[in-house]
């Protein structure tokens, strides 16, 4: 069943689906929309998310932005989703409410997975329920009811995802540095490359961001900056026809040399080396 609400004026969706791989062609809105998965079978599902193998267990969600390019595996059993854009729920706006922008959507480094613990279970089937009481009243209100249900949605998802990728011993600050700085990158990669520029935006010194990162990570803030961009380069390589000095003027790089050999160091292979070896892999 896909239930859809759609405000014409704002340009704002939010629709509710028990089989995302079919119905999401269905979706009265299309692009820019944030996606929350949910595996609601007795069995895992898999696909692929940005070239990578994903593979979602039963009663896990996984978050998924408008710039993943996912592959729907034929055949595969339906997956339960929710579906939205900004103008029906800005991640951003409500971030000093639910601490969301930067962990659940925006996180440079991985699609985060959340699992939904048994005790847990009863209230996001309780939720769901109400979802779809609620978009069966199509009146003024509609949008609104359906609103804070997204923002209740969105909040026990947070919790879950905070408690499960960041220790307890995390302060509340250094958390919202990471995530910021994650959100940060995901805005800005194409065109600041330096932790410098990210710790100006933080109004940090860059020695302070290292820092946490080096006792809160595995990575440096460096290393998720190079790890985003070469991201992006390799979903324009297996997705576009792009040529590799398109890319790298469209990832900020001055000379396509430049971003040939930046992403040979980051993935081992030339941009020409990877793109062939991946045609030849689906071929």
């Amino acid at each position: 069943m896909l239930y859809q609400y759609h405000n014409a004026f704002a340009g704002s969706l939010l629709a509710m689906t028990d089989n995302l791989q079919e119905d999401e062609q269905c979706f009265i809105v299309k692009e820019k929309l944030l996606r929350l998965v949910w595996n609601r079978q007795d069995t895992p599902i898999c696909f692929e998310a940005d070239g990578r193998q994903v593979v979602l267990a039963p009663q896990k969600m996984i978050a998924i932005t408008y710039a993943n390019k996912i592959i729907w595996e034929k055949n595969s059993l339906p997956l339960f989703a929710f579906a939205f854009n900004r103008e029906f729920y800005c991640m951003q706006q409500h971030d000093e409410e639910v601490s969301c922008y930067g962990l659940l959507f925006f996180g440079a480094q991985h699609l985060p997975i959340v699992a939904l613990p048994t005790e847990e279970m009863n209230g996001f089937e309780l939720l769901y329920q109400i979802f779809k009481e609620e978009f069966k009243f199509h009146d003024k209100v509609q949008g609104e009811m359906l609103l804070a249900l997204t923002k209740r949605l969105v909040i026990k998802t947070t919790r879950l995802a905070k408690s499960q990728h960041f220790p307890d011993e995390i302060a509340e600050e250094k958390y919202d540095i990471i995530r910021k700085f994650n959100f940060l990158v995901d805005l800005h990669y194409k065109t600041h490359k330096q932790v410098s520029d990210y710790a100006n935006m933080l109004h940090k010194s860059p020695k302070t961001l290292s820092n946490v990162f080096r006792l809160h990570s595995e990575k440096t803030p460096q290393q998720l900056i190079h790890e985003r961009i070469t991201l992006e380069a390799k979903r324009l390589l297996l997705y576009t026809p792009k040529s590799s000095k398109e890319i790298a003027y469209e990832l900020g790089f001055e000379e396509a040399n430049h971003f040939s050999k930046f992403f040979k160091k980051m993935f081992g292979k030339t941009p020409l080396e990877f793109r062939n070896e991946s045609k030849g892999n689906l071929a």
